[in-house]
């Protein structure tokens, strides 16, 4: 039975990563340990942002990171990024991870929520300037 906390994946979007957390990633008690999830989401914005960087980032900063729901062993866990700004070396993206739990009543829950900013750097790890923003061919 869904818990009252059921929603959907976010419709027409591609989950940047999807990852399962295995008994390692836990405490005793089968929670998944928040630094996991952190470096989960921490991540799935790297790839986002160095995509659009171009080149390698840095995270610079966690602005915001709120645990909604707990994370359980063998969910399967699909995090979404988005970018929401762009400055000269920067680069701001919300992220959203959702928990599908109970393979065969599926119940999804969106556990986690955050925004990061990451700095483009260059081969001496100093900022650099973003590129120009790629364009989708017509």
């Amino acid at each position: 039975m869904a818990s009252e906390h059921h929603t959907d994946l976010p419709a027409g979007k591609i989950p940047q990563m999807r990852v399962v957390p295995m008994p390692h990633d836990s405490n005793m008690h089968g929670d998944v340990f928040g630094g996991w999830i952190m470096a989960q989401v921490d991540l799935a914005g790297a790839v986002c942002a160095t995509r659009r960087a171009n080149g390698r980032v840095v995270t610079i900063a966690v602005n915001s990171f709120l645990f909604k729901h707990p994370v359980f062993v063998g969910d399967l866990l699909s995090i979404y990024a988005e970018i929401v700004k762009v400055g000269n070396t920067s680069i701001t993206v919300n992220v959203e991870c959702y928990a599908e739990r109970n393979r065969l009543e599926v119940e999804i829950v969106k556990v986690t929520e955050a925004t990061l900013t990451y700095v483009a750097t260059d081969d001496n790890r100093k900022p650099r300037h973003l590129p120009p923003p790629i364009l989708p061919h017509k």
